[in-house]
């Protein structure tokens, strides 16, 4: 004779149906735990591109991408991704118009990095050009500039063109004595070419071939630099003048730091001027000229208030050993030991402020004339 046991369906007609929800509720609340893929995201480099509805000879636009804009990835074709925007709405893009995270962070890395990083000039784009996350041709590129967006400049540096493979150059040779000018002359290497890191008038931080800027520099000095280029102009003091076509008839002075038209110089400035205001003849006059300098930016300025007695003063870092030369790892300048110079301009007198520190001089004849690249007019 069998016996029912004490725990049958006829003694707890609900223990199935309870033992099935209770599981079916313990799966779904495991799954709770099992972490989500993160999303994968591209960046459009592209000046401006379309999202198509398939991958095909024949397809339609879905919408419209531009530069910087920050995509979904949803599926991956061969040279082909399947992207998303932050509107939901989803398309095939060609795989080289867009980057990946990994050099997404390199510029914002580059923006972390170089915050507090003081502004040694300022400059104008010349035409649109592309942010790159280092110096040269063959780095990549991302955020595109729009022609005359005004530039920060934070830093230099030279490298090798990619059709010319070649290291870049040695330390230079010991600077000859400024008695002395007669040595060999240092002259930079014809392959190499500059870049400067910036920062753009969003705050963005990359780097720009330096070929594609012009110096911020005044129209009143540019044709006062005799074949070599400005490469920072400065305000030293305002007077007044009545016949002068200036807003107030407070005509400027300026501090100017130049160079030669070279690219690769292992120094940022050659020669030091003071322009000043000739009242009488209404026309600006030199009057401090220091050449053979390797010298160095930033440059330091205390601008004189209009109608006050204070005096402008001026300071900037020159090389004082025979270190000179650049990295050759990074193609950044390496000054080596240097010195701080400091000036006071009493009238049209500029006036050195204490000693002068040891100085090393470059060659003579190094400040080479060059023809000057073409200049846009500016609005």
């Amino acid at each position: 004779m069998l016996h029912s046991s004490p725990f049958s369906r006829r003694h707890f007609p609900g223990l199935v149906p309870g033992l099935l929800l209770a599981g079916l509720t313990l799966v779904q609340g495991c799954g709770r735990f099992v972490p989500h893929q993160p999303h994968e995201y591209v960046y459009v480099w592209a000046r401006g591109t379309y999202l198509r509805d398939r991958v095909a000879a024949v397809s339609n636009r879905v919408a419209e991408v531009v530069n910087g804009q920050r995509l979904q990835v949803v599926e991956h074709g061969r040279r082909f991704l399947k992207v998303k925007t932050d509107k939901g709405e989803v398309g095939w893009i060609e795989d080289h118009g867009v980057i990946d995270q990994q050099v997404y962070d390199k510029f914002t890395s580059l923006e972390k990095d170089n915050a507090g990083d003081p502004v040694v000039a300022t400059a104008v784009l010349r035409d649109d050009y592309w942010l790159r996350d280092a110096p040269g041709r063959s780095s990549d590129r991302f955020y595109l500039l729009p022609e005359n967006d005004k530039l920060q400049l934070l830093m230099r540096a030279s490298v090798p063109k990619p059709d010319i493979p070649q290291a870049l150059p040695a330390p230079l040779e010991k600077p000859v004595a400024r008695a002395n000018n007669t040595g060999p002359q240092q002259q930079p290497p014809s392959n190499l070419e500059d870049y400067w890191l910036i920062r753009d008038s969003s705050g963005r931080v990359g780097w720009v071939r330096a070929r594609t800027l012009d110096e911020d520099v005044p129209d009143a000095i540019a044709g006062l630099a005799e074949g070599q280029k400005i490469v920072g102009a400065y305000v030293l003091r305002r007077v007044a003048d009545p016949g002068a076509n200036v807003p107030g008839n407070l005509v400027p002075e300026y501090l100017a730091v130049l160079a030669p038209w070279k690219d690769g110089l292992p120094y940022d400035f050659d020669q030091v001027r003071v322009f000043t205001w000739n009242v009488r003849k209404h026309r600006y006059e030199t009057a401090f000229h220091e050449r053979n300098l390797a010298g160095y930016l930033p440059v330091s300025v205390t601008e004189a208030a209009p109608g006050n007695q204070d005096t402008p003063t001026f300071s900037f870092r020159v090389a004082s050993g025979d270190q000179v030369a650049l990295d050759p790892q990074t193609g950044m300048v390496k000054p080596g030991e240097t010195a701080i110079e400091s000036f006071r301009m009493d009238g049209v007198v500029v006036h050195r402020v204490g000693n002068q520190p040891p100085r090393a001089t470059i060659a003579a004849g190094t400040s080479e004339h060059r023809e000057k690249p073409h200049r846009k007019q500016r609005g």
